[in-house]
């Protein structure tokens, strides 16, 4: 029996999973033991991961044919037919009339090759889905720090005496977080902002119930307190700061006062906690996708940096302002992907980042991209608009996924090519496609990822390809060779060669990993970056900013504020109530494409879309348990739910799953103004109940 250590490719912690193989068949699925992310615990989705062998697939792709149907056609036939059809539209409009989705579920070596091949080669624009859950922490941590680098080590959550999670649902979401927290060794008081009493609210010692989307006015209000009580680090803030007189001068209209009038906290709550905050030795604030996603969400990013920066709460250990990232790989495809900024970070305009690059890929600066790519939002709009006529999606489902996803429909439908790569032939997005290219799961790729805390980890075929069987580099490299980049492709062709590429341009960067050895990877207890060959680090959890040095010209992080919008949609008497999006149960992942071949998930969720209802307002309405229900939204959608009565939520909020195509059907097309991420948290809608 042979044991193969991988990475689960699931969310971003990247657990790691010993197999154990027996005549090409899985016969044992363990956590392991001493992998310092999960140590020996793992969730329902990673120990199902061998279930994505269940599903009965067609090694060959599909073609449109002129009748219209989905054709088969050999791997050759897809390649030639697919390159053919890019040339022409690329002929006919231009380079960027052609673009391309790709996702964080991809291995780094994935997304630095499709890079390679669609930014340098063809010179069109690719965005991630990255863009719908990490782009608000990215910028955020861009312009307060200088470097998109999270800073912390999971170990903090361990060693936190104050843990605060805003947006954030790690019961749920992140279950090994939810574990760490649960059996830390140092006492801590764990406090919940969020609109609704999530799953980790109801285990928290404390919750603040927000109205929604008040976020920044409830953090500047705990700023002014802080200020106004001198509960802050003066000296951290004097050394290792820039921009603190004038974010005080900003924050001094948000009294206490004020705050309870637009997020409904009452004042001596607010005084409260701003007092815990002042009294903890290791204060950590942690965040994800309610924050993130929202139409001010770098903004509330950076007011949670802005707290733990005057409160000294930086670089030690138990501290931070931390990020929690939502898929596997979304580190590195903000570091790697080759879209918004260049490999190993750095702006398309820096001349000597650009000829570093241009050195570490052996090929002449002309050939890289001279300018970041449009996103997600844009490139659906410009297909829209009639300008893109071809759309290349990688491992992602956006006619589910993306927000007010009927707007997605419309586009899939005026495109010329719709290219969708992915594992399933069935999903909303694949039922669209004039091509569909088959390809493995992870269990039979290899590569790399990096997980929410900057830790390489392997990627290792547990199960070898079956005769026609591709992975993502195999059809990546199948249509780049049909394009006729052989001689641009000839050193990208395995996933150690694309490593080390990779290592190469990160070379003197914040994310260096030129230290790290690819093969050293596999059965590693991962390693974060920076890890550079001249001074690599032999610690196994490793935090940033320790020496209070940041990453910008100054080496100070800086204070970065801006004024709440009041420009949004809100209540009215035709949309009366709020709708709040986010995740189901611990089973279901995303658009729910590969965690229902789990029976134990399929069992305990819903089959239907739903949604939870306060008990007040469903009493009201007449409504109960299961009665079909019609939410109409701001945008001038429909959909139909099953109702779900529960008072966790508000009287005047809704909130519906995410894992439901109906959900984003019914949410805005609103986005951050910085890193143009949607709005999913957040849509005025009204209720009415069904009658048969």
């Amino acid at each position: 029996m042979n044991k193969v250590q991988t990475t689960c490719n699931y969310c971003s912690l990247g657990c790691n999973i010993d197999f154990f193989v027996e005549n090409g068949r899985i016969t044992k699925v363990n956590p392991t033991k001493e992998y310092p992310v999960n140590r020996g615990f793992a969730c329902i989705k990673g120990l199902s991961l061998d279930k994505q062998l269940d599903a009965k697939r067609d090694p060959l792709p599909l073609v449109k044919n002129g009748r219209g149907e989905m054709e088969r056609v050999s791997w050759d036939a897809a390649f030639s037919y697919a390159a053919g059809k890019i040339k022409d539209i690329q002929a006919r409009y231009g380079a960027e009339s052609v673009a391309a989705i790709s996702t964080g579920q991809l291995t780094l070596e994935e997304m630095a090759l499709v890079g390679h091949v669609g930014r340098n080669c063809l010179k069109i624009n690719i965005d991630g889905n990255t863009r719908l859950c990490m782009a608000t922490s990215v910028v955020a941590h861009k312009q307060a720090f200088g470097f998109d680098a999270p800073p912390y080590t999971l170990a903090d959550l361990e060693l936190s005496d104050t843990i605060i999670f805003i947006g954030g649902n790690p019961v749920v979401a992140h279950p090994i977080v939810w574990d760490r927290i649960c059996f830390s060794k140092t006492p801590h008081k764990l406090i919940v902002v969020d609109p609704r009493r999530s799953e980790t609210a109801q285990n928290a010692d404390e919750w603040f119930g927000i109205k929604p989307k008040t976020d920044l006015t409830f953090l500047y209000a705990l700023a002014h307190i802080l200020i106004e009580k001198n509960w802050i680090d003066q000296k951290y803030i004097d050394e290792h700061t820039e921009g603190f007189a004038e974010f005080k001068a900003a924050v001094e209209p948000f009294t206490a006062g004020y705050a309870q009038s637009i997020t409904g906290i009452e004042a001596g709550r607010l005084l409260g906690l701003a007092k815990t905050i002042h009294e903890g030795k290791a204060v950590s604030l942690w965040w994800t996708m309610g924050v993130n996603q929202s139409y001010e969400a770098v903004r509330t990013a950076q007011a949670i940096i802005n707290l733990a920066l005057m409160t000294g709460n930086m670089g030690r250990p138990g501290t931070g302002a931390n990020s929690l990232t939502g898929q596997i790989d979304a580190m590195g495809s903000r570091a790697f992907s080759n879209t918004a900024g260049m490999y190993g970070g750095g702006d398309f305009d820096n001349p000597k980042r650009r000829e570093a690059v241009a050195k570490a890929l052996g090929c002449d600066e002309s050939l890289i991209i001279t300018k970041p790519t449009i996103p997600y939002n844009v490139i659906i709009e410009k297909i829209n608009a009639g300008e893109i006529k071809g759309l290349w999606i990688l491992c992602t489902n956006p006619r589910h996924s993306w927000a007010n996803n009927e707007t997605f429909k419309t586009a899939a439908e005026k495109l010329e090519l719709f290219m969708v790569q992915d594992i399933y032939g069935d999903t909303d997005s694949a039922q669209l496609a004039t091509v569909f290219l088959p390809v493995v799961p992870g269990i039979k790729k290899e590569g790399t990822v990096i997980n929410t805390e900057r830790r390489l980890s392997a990627l290792r075929p547990v199960l070898q390809k079956q005769g026609e069987e591709k992975n993502d580099i195999d059809v990546i490299l199948g249509i780049g060779d049909a394009l006729g980049l052989q001689e641009e492709l000839k050193r990208w062709r395995t996933p150690r060669a694309i490593f080390n590429l990779m290592k190469a341009c990160s070379r003197g960067m914040p994310c260096d990993i030129t230290g790290v050895d690819y093969d050293a990877l596999a059965g590693s207890k991962g390693i974060q970056w920076p890890y550079p060959d001249t001074n690599p680090k032999q610690d196994v959890e490793r935090r940033l900013f320790e020496d209070g040095n940041y990453y910008t010209p100054s080496k100070k992080a800086k204070f970065i504020f801006e004024k709440p919008r009041d420009d949004t949609p809100k209540q009215s008497a035709e949309f009366p109530y709020y709708l709040n999006t986010g995740r189901g149960t611990v089973g279901q992942w995303h658009t729910q494409t590969r965690t229902r071949e789990v029976a134990y998930v399929a069992d305990v969720s819903a089959e239907k879309a739903h949604v939870f209802i306060n008990t007040a307002l469903a009493k009201e309405k007449s409504i109960i348990d299961n009665d079909p229900v019609e939410i109409a939204s701001f945008n001038g959608q429909t959909a139909r739910f099953f109702a779900c009565l529960s008072d966790t939520v508000d009287y005047e909020q809704l909130y519906a799953p995410i894992h439901y195509i109906e959900t984003n059907k019914l949410t805005l097309s609103l986005y951050d103004s910085y890193s143009k991420e949607p709005s999913y948290k957040y849509a005025p809608v009204s209720l009415r109940k069904v009658i048969a």
